[in-house]
Formats: C-alpha cells, structure tokens, sequence
C-alpha cells in the first residue's frame, strides 16, 4: 500500500542521488547490505516454538552495545520469547553480530519505504517493537499500527535540536508519536519533547538510561597487553586516549596537546568512523603508529612524542584501559559528544569538551558527583590534561568518584524489562 511518504522519499532520492551517489563511492559505503536495506532481511529460524517475538531497533553502535543487558535480562525472564535485533549501519551490523548471534536473530533495518517496511515485517512478523532512544519513521509506525503491533520507544531522548525539527515537521511527527503505545525516557526534558509531539500523556513515563546498567565497573580488560604490545606503546609512560573522535577533531586535539604536553606523553587516537581511518592518519602525520599495520611500531619511530591511531573496530575499551587520561571525543566539533560513562566505569579519569548536548544529562550527574571534567576549549582540555597526569591523587579521586556515580544509578534496564514484557503480553 503506497502512501504519501513514498512519494516524498522517492523525490528526495531523485533529487539528491548526485550527492548520495558521490559519498557512497567515497567512503566505501557502496558495499552494503543493499538487500537487507529494501526489507529482504532473510532471517534465519532456529525451528524452536516460540510464545512471543520481539524486536528491538538499536540504530548504531551505541545502541547495540546499550541493549546488551537488556536483552540478556528478557532472555532470562522468558525463555521462549524470539528476540530480533535490527540495526541500521554497518558499523553497528558488525557489533550486533558479536553480541547476539548467539541467542537472537540480528537483521538489517530497512529504508522507511512502505514495500520495503511491510516484506520486512512479514518475514519478522513481530507482536510488538521496542525502539533504541528515538528512531521512529512514518510508514514503519503506519505499518505497525495497521497490523496491530505495539511500539515503544527505550531509552528515549530527544535534544532541542532534534525536537525542534520534528516540531516543525507539524503533522508528519506528529502522525508518528501519536502512534506510539510506551515511551521510557532518560529525563523529565525528553519526556516532555515526546508529550509535546503528540505522545499520549498516559504512554510517557521516565526510568532513566540504560547505559549506566551497560557500564561495567573493573579494572581489567582482556586483550590490553596484546594491543600495547602490537603497537610499541610504552606502559611505563603516560598515555593519553583520544576516543570516538569525530570530524576536524584529530587536528585540533593533537594541536593542543602538542603544545601543552611533555613529549614523553603518549597520544592514542580512536575515530569514531572506519571511513575515516585513512584520513585521520594523514592528518596524524608519518609517524603514526595504525593498529592495522603492527610493523609500523617497529619503524625507527623517535622514542618520544608517539602518536598512535587505532584504525579497527571493537578496540576502543582496550585503549582505555590503557589510559592514564581520556580526552572524549565529538565533544569538541558539536557533533553531541560520544558515551563517556564507559570510561568511567574503567576507572579513568575523564575530560569531555563543550559539544555533549547528547549526553547532556549523564555529563551532569558526573560533574554533580566530582566524577568528570568538562573543558571549554581543546587547549583546555591539555591543560586539564597536564594536571591530571602531575597530580595522581588528584586523577584518582575523580576516577573513583565517577565510578560511585555510576553504580548510584544503576537498575534502569530492570524496569525497561518489565514494560517491554508487559507491552507484548508476557
């Protein structure tokens, strides 16, 4: 059934395929599960009866990894119930493979065209859909309604900007949260967006985020020799991790630590995007030392100053394992910043820059309870930097007071448990 979005999509698609064409060959994103993207999600069955079949949405990286004790906890609860995970990336596709191959089906998400929404839906055939933080899409929820599948939003949250947007979209977003059966929101702020779009004021409730249950709080991590090892870093020295860096960040970062650290520091940067690993290098210099190429700590390198990129996925927790300092990345480009509750958790001591709209709340709560330093600046960020690597009482006392922070919060994945059972009648 053709609706009035598929039109809509399909003129933006005409329109903008000179500059959708040019940034797949550019990035590589051309090699795609382009199947999987138009609904062909060919999800495998393991032949057991099942009472019930949830899905649950998690867009990216973030998400998948957000989810895990989640659905570990339904798994638990209740043995016969099929979990799908449906992602949207690549990058996410590959993580949500590592997670639950084991013990869900782990599909592709499918562009917002009714077609490909309803041959998806037929081959998962859900009794009901949990969506990660906020991906709601007009024809899906349409879709969903039509066959009577309930939907909620976990983890839901929605920034000023994102809010503004869809207000503007007036009875689009509407349409879509007026749909919505439960919304579990981090903040009495994102609460209100979702009521203010049209969220039925008896679906809304807040439980907090889930990322603090995902949090693990310890002091090892497996595989960190074998890294520091492979790379030549020196676990004698100072090391800095610069992690899930986003656009223009790596130059303007190296910059500031170049100018205010001590040249036996040394610098580990992990970019958020793999389609950015060539271009971060460069931007690094010649002597940086990629993970994809271990022969390069062997190289002649000066032994003082080393700045290393860790251009694989997966390895980000092993470098801050490794870290004395965590500088947090997209936090200083207004990308929203990345997750700094993980570094937390590992007992780091942590800086986050001004950009952390996406974060806004957790950064909050970790500044309220001395556990995170936020800077203004990339070259204060370096000076935050210089005196957490002089005054190790002082980066203790900020990494422990994080971690009280973080187990204070936790038990939010409890409660998101028990609504999605409810919502498919378990």
């Amino acid at each position: 059934m053709i609706g009035p979005m598929d039109f809509l999509y399909t003129a933006v698609a005409i329109m903008g395929s000179p500059l959708w064409l040019y940034r797949l060959l550019r990035t590589g994103k051309w090699r795609t599960d382009w199947p999987g993207r138009f609904g062909h999600c060919q999800m495998a069955h393991d032949g057991r009866a099942h009472h019930r079949t949830l899905l649950i949405h998690a867009v990216s990286v973030g998400e998948v990894n957000s989810i895990r004790l989640l659905v570990e906890k339904l798994r638990q609860q209740v043995e016969d119930l099929r979990i799908v995970v449906s992602v949207t990336t690549d990058t996410g596709t590959v993580r949500a493979h590592q997670l639950y191959d084991m013990d869900c089906s782990v599909v592709r998400y499918p562009f917002d065209w009714s077609c490909c929404i309803e041959r998806f839906l037929d081959e998962v055939r859900p009794d009901g859909v949990a969506l990660v933080e906020n991906e709601v899409w007009p024809n899906f929820m349409r879709s969903c309604v039509r066959r009577s599948i309930p939907v909620g939003v976990l983890n839901a949250r929605l920034t000023d900007h994102s809010f503004r947007w869809y207000r503007r979209s007036g009875p689009i977003a509407r349409g879509m949260y007026s749909r919505l059966t439960k919304v579990a929101a981090q903040t009495e702020a994102d609460a209100r967006r979702f009521y203010e779009l049209g969220t039925p004021g008896g679906a809304v409730c807040v439980y907090d985020t889930m990322k603090w249950d995902t949090a693990e709080v310890v002091d090892e991590v497996a595989g960190v020799d074998e890294l520091a090892t492979a790379m030549g870093i020196d676990r004698t020295r100072p090391v800095v991790v610069l992690g899930s860096t986003g656009d223009s960040e790596e130059k303007l970062l190296l910059e500031a630590l170049g100018r205010n650290l001590d040249l036996q520091v040394q610098l580990i940067f992990v970019p958020r995007k793999p389609e950015r690993f060539d271009e971060v290098a460069r931007t690094l210099g010649p002597n940086v030392t990629r993970r994809s190429r271990p022969s390069g700590a062997l190289r002649g390198i000066p032994d003082h100053g080393r700045i290393f990129l860790i251009d694989t996925m997966g390895e980000l927790r092993k470098a801050y394992a490794l870290a004395d300092v965590v500088v947090v990345g997209r936090s200083f480009n207004g990308w929203g910043a990345s997750d700094p509750i993980e570094p937390v958790g590992l007992g780091c001591p942590v800086i986050i820059g001004p950009d952390h709209q996406n974060f806004s709340d957790v950064v909050a709560a970790l500044v309220a309870g001395g556990g995170l330093v936020v800077a203004q600046t990339a070259d204060q960020a370096a000076e935050h930097v210089n005196l957490l690597l002089a005054n190790r009482q002082q980066a203790s006392d900020l990494a422990d007071k994080g971690r009280q922070v973080i187990r204070a919060r936790q038990g939010a994945t409890d409660r998101y448990a028990h609504l999605v059972l409810g919502m498919i009648g378990v």
